[in-house]
């Protein structure tokens, strides 16, 4: 069995310059765009939310610009034919649970790099996908760390 290309990639994307970096490395690894799925996860929205009492903001105005987001990326790095999921939850957890349900061969992910009190704050999304995701998971280390 050969390492590479990979059948199903999966990359996490939080529409950062980070991001667009971790795909261009999941395609390389992937070999073909129809073998990437790019995934977005939403934390749930808090039902004390003032914008949700207002009814400003609900969970589909939220998954509609996120799709326009991925719309848009798609078209600005030549992305035709690979998968877009938007799933809402804790996003460790959702990323290893999509992983798994796609039988995913690897995950590649950005590492933000950050430490001490913002890292508690934020906690860490690669850590928790590397503690669940039942494949190997890549980490690429960012180069703007704080």
């Amino acid at each position: 069995m050969s390492w590479l290309p990979k059948k199903t990639v999966v990359v996490p994307v939080d529409f950062s310059a980070d991001s667009a970096n971790t795909i261009a490395v999941a395609l390389e690894l992937a070999g073909a765009t129809e073998n990437v799925h790019l995934l977005h996860v939403m934390f749930p929205l808090e039902t004390a939310s003032p914008a949700v009492i207002w009814g400003n903001i609900d969970e589909k105005t939220r998954k509609n610009h996120v799709q326009q987001e991925f719309d848009k990326l798609i078209m600005t790095r030549n992305l035709a034919g690979a998968h877009v999921a938007i799933e809402v939850g804790d996003p460790g957890l959702e990323i290893a649970d999509y992983a798994e349900r796609h039988k995913a061969d690897l995950i590649v992910i950005p590492s933000h790099g950050y430490h001490g009190v913002k890292r508690v704050i934020l906690g860490s999304v690669t850590e928790r996908v590397l503690r669940h995701a039942k494949c190997p998971v890549l980490v690429l280390r960012t180069h703007n760390a704080e």
